[in-house]
């Protein structure tokens, strides 16, 4: 006679049996009264239903926590919304061309609580060559916002552009945003954001909102490039 050993049970076994058979308690109700487990929250022993429900309360707070994020989201969405939405407004309601970049640089600020902006444009129109923000930008600075496919974030390496804000020592972290007409490669601008937090523009954060500032910025200042 063959000498067969037989695997004692496991706890694995017992698990899923009792998954595998849903009428099990069914059967033998009274033993859901009977277990005694150990409650999470200190060393009294606890019924098999209460546990249950110890368990599905503590899911309960998990998915209010994860809804009160998604409101909080869905609220600081709506507010950027809003603020973009004022912004775009002032752009719209600003009947001179020459003022575009004035009125970009200082909603932006409003708007968006930045500390710091600066725009530099070139190859404007002649009647616009004598602004301000059309003059001052290097060859290297056009080269440099040209180069740039998406919008620069991160710190400030002392780049010419930091020299456009009001006070550049000030200027932690930079955001550089190349202004371009339509899909094409060269830039005809720079929109400059800096704050004197490190962190506001970090090099891993995010670009889509700040391209789709670019974006705008660019059409409403097409208006300044001839023709």
């Amino acid at each position: 006679m063959t000498d067969q050993t037989i695997p004692p049970i496991t706890e694995d076994d017992i698990a899923d049996y009792l998954a595998n058979t849903p009428d099990f308690f069914v059967r033998h109700a009274s033993l859901l009264g009977a277990v005694q487990l150990t409650s999470p929250h200190g060393n009294r022993a606890v019924s098999l239903q209460e546990r249950q429900a110890e368990l599905l309360r503590e899911k309960i707070k998990g998915l209010e926590l994860k809804a009160a994020e998604m409101i909080r989201h869905g609220q600081e969405n709506t507010a950027i919304a809003d603020r973009l939405q004022r912004w775009t407004r002032e752009l719209l309601l600003t009947r001179e061309a020459r003022e575009l970049p004035v009125v970009a640089a200082r909603e932006i600020a409003a708007q968006f609580l930045v500390p710091q902006v600066a725009i530099k444009v070139w190859g404007v129109s002649p009647e616009f060559a004598v602004e301000p923000y059309a003059q001052g930008a290097s060859d290297d600075a056009m080269a440099f916002a040209s180069s740039l496919t998406l919008p620069y974030c991160g710190a400030n390496p002392g780049l010419e552009a930091a020299q456009w804000l009001e006070d550049p020592q000030a200027a932690a972290s930079l955001a550089l945003i190349p202004l371009r007409a339509g899909a094409a490669p060269e830039a005809f601008g720079l929109l400059v954001l800096a704050s004197a937090d490190a962190q506001r523009f970090a090099a891993d954060m995010g670009t889509d909102f700040l391209e789709r500032i670019g974006a705008l910025t660019s059409a409403a200042l097409s208006r300044l490039r001839p023709v």
